[in-house]
């Protein structure tokens, strides 16, 4: 499954690169769990953030500001004061080596030559997520073949029975480095099919506009 999603993720990418296409897809699995009937147009949110959230306010503000315009596509209207639901949002990102690049060559600091040592390796953090890499070789910069792997979820309570109403996930890895452009692609489909998504966990395509592909 990787493989294959690994082949045409490098067919778009080097098609887009020669000129002759414009079309750059993020591929999602997303899994949601509704309770939710219809909701109201309109229907207000606030965002509630975890203690380990607040101690990093810039990086949550910024994926609340990713997460806002995805509920606003789907009816969703920001309100702090005046909330029918309270929105917590999580993403991860975590950078390794690719699954099909050799795990025991490594770009050394004098260049590409030598091999890794088992169980010698050091963990790279995302300025969206706190999750790292694994790879092999006293490396002090990104693997030669990087992969990143993410997950952005959003959790909507009622703010009069802190009941959770809506859960959605959406999961993506591939090689593209440009997560500020990933990021928020993923929470559009993490949301589609709000407030009644299908059951089950789905795969969600989505173009992203090719002037964000840097």
């Amino acid at each position: 499954m990787k493989k294959a999603a690994f082949l045409a993720s490098v067919l778009v990418l080097t098609t887009a690169l020669s000129g002759c296409a414009t079309r750059w897809v993020v591929d999602s699995d997303v899994k949601s769990f509704s309770s939710l009937g219809a909701v109201p147009a309109g229907a207000t949110y606030r965002f509630e953030r975890l203690p380990s959230q607040q101690a990093d306010a810039e990086r949550q503000a910024s994926l609340e500001a990713m997460a806002a315009a995805a509920l606003e596509k789907v009816g969703l209207r920001r309100d702090e004061a005046r909330p029918a639901y309270s929105a917590q949002i999580s993403a991860r990102v975590t950078l390794g080596l690719s699954p099909w690049a050799d795990p025991w060559y490594f770009d050394g600091p004098w260049g590409g030559y030598g091999y890794g040592y088992p169980g010698y390796a050091r963990r790279l953090h995302s300025p969206y997520g706190y999750g790292g890499g694994w790879w092999s070789g006293p490396v002090f910069a990104p693997p030669a073949n990087p992969w990143y792997e993410r997950e952005v979820g959003i959790v909507l309570r009622e703010t009069g029975s802190n009941r959770v109403v809506y859960e959605t996930r959406a999961r993506n890895d591939g090689p593209y480095s440009n997560s500020a452009a990933v990021l928020p692609v993923m929470f559009d489909a993490a949301l589609q099919g709000f407030p009644n998504p299908p059951q089950g966990e789905r795969r969600v395509n989505i173009e992203l506009a090719p002037a964000k592909k840097n």
